[in-house]
């Protein structure tokens, strides 16, 4: 599995948001900015992260996965104060 394989998957769920995916073999992290996580707790965001991820994590091709979700006001933030 490759960063671009998990951004592509990411994005037929989320085609409007601005997802960035890097790691190597089977460790991840993924950054995606929505609008759909507004007023969702971190738990659900994750979930929904997850869902999407959930075959190629059972079948090992993604072993660790590091996600960080975003509205885009929350990414502005935290751009601002280089936390991404």
């Amino acid at each position: 599995m490759t960063p671009d394989e998990i951004k592509q998957l990411l994005l037929e769920e989320f085609p409007e948001a601005d997802i960035a995916a890097n790691g190597d073999g089977s460790h991840f992290k993924v950054r995606i900015v929505s609008d759909v996580f507004a007023e969702l707790r971190s738990v659900k965001k994750q979930q929904m992260v997850y869902q999407v991820l959930n075959e190629q994590i059972k079948s090992g091709a993604i072993h660790a996965l590091s996600i960080e979700t975003y509205t885009p006001d929350e990414w502005a933030r935290a751009s601002k104060l280089n936390l991404g």
